[in-house]
């Protein structure tokens, strides 16, 4: 558990959404109690036995900063790291997944790593505990994985028999694949893996990096969540659909 780090990239900025504020404190309410949906991670990680997390910001989100602190309130020890806007990216709104991880490349090195979004809310609680049983020994990563209602929001994964990962589809119109992916573990040779296709092999894209991987002889495995629940918070739809979820009637 000491070589565990989670890993929350929170580093986007939200223009689609049009909120006055990070998308990652959106409000969900239970019980009268206010909790902003980054928080749900933060407790899943927590609750896994994680004690270190890292969150990758942008310049802009001094918010998170002040409602989240140092983390103590939450169980953990919470480091910050500024992902920099890469040369070229003037006009974007999101520099991207792979290079939000690859950010915090310095402080996860060598550690094993807890890897779920921040607009995400997951149950069972310990979710990541559950995933890390796939990473057994020769598995370079595991990743958590749903029965979604629509493969075109998510990355579909082809398992074999076995429950190893064989393909990434990400985000296909049709599939016959059930099962898309919601959060991911992995050892310290997919951090490697993952910075050597950013700075060396020219591959960017986060579906690309997975499936160059599988194809470079890394191992994945699946586990399936099968009595856990996912939700994300990306689009109108979503939220409303958030809302039916998990607001109090």
């Amino acid at each position: 558990m000491d070589e565990l780090i989670g890993l929350i990239p929170a580093a986007g900025k939200g223009v689609r959404l049009g909120l006055p504020y990070p998308k990652e404190l959106y409000p969900v309410i239970r019980d009268d109690h206010y909790k902003p949906i980054a928080q749900f991670v933060l407790e899943n990680l927590v609750a896994s036995g994680v004690r270190h997390v890292v969150v990758v910001i942008n310049e802009t989100k001094h918010q998170l900063i002040g409602y989240f602190g140092d983390g103590s309130r939450f169980g953990c020890n919470l480091t910050y790291v500024v992902q920099e806007r890469r040369e070229g990216e003037a006009e974007s709104t999101s520099p991207g997944l792979s290079h939000a991880l690859d950010a915090a490349y310095h402080v996860v090195r060598g550690r094993t790593v807890c890897f779920g979004m921040a607009d995400t809310i997951m149950t069972p609680v310990d979710i990541f505990r559950i995933v890390l049983g796939g990473l057994e020994s020769g598995v370079d990563a595991a990743l958590g994985l749903f029965e979604v209602p629509r493969p075109e929001k998510v990355g579909m994964v082809r398992l074999d028999s076995e429950d190893q990962v064989l393909e990434i589809h990400d985000k296909p119109q049709a599939t016959d694949l059930r099962y898309g992916w919601g959060l991911m573990t992995w050892r310290p040779a997919f951090t490697e893996h993952l910075h050597a296709c950013l700075h060396e092999r020219g591959v960017f894209d986060f579906a690309d990096i997975l499936n160059t991987g599988l194809r470079r002889g890394m191992r994945y495995r699946g586990v399936r969540v099968e009595n856990g629940s996912y939700s994300d918070l990306g689009t109108f739809d979503e939220i409303m659909e958030l809302e039916r979820l998990h607001r109090a009637p």
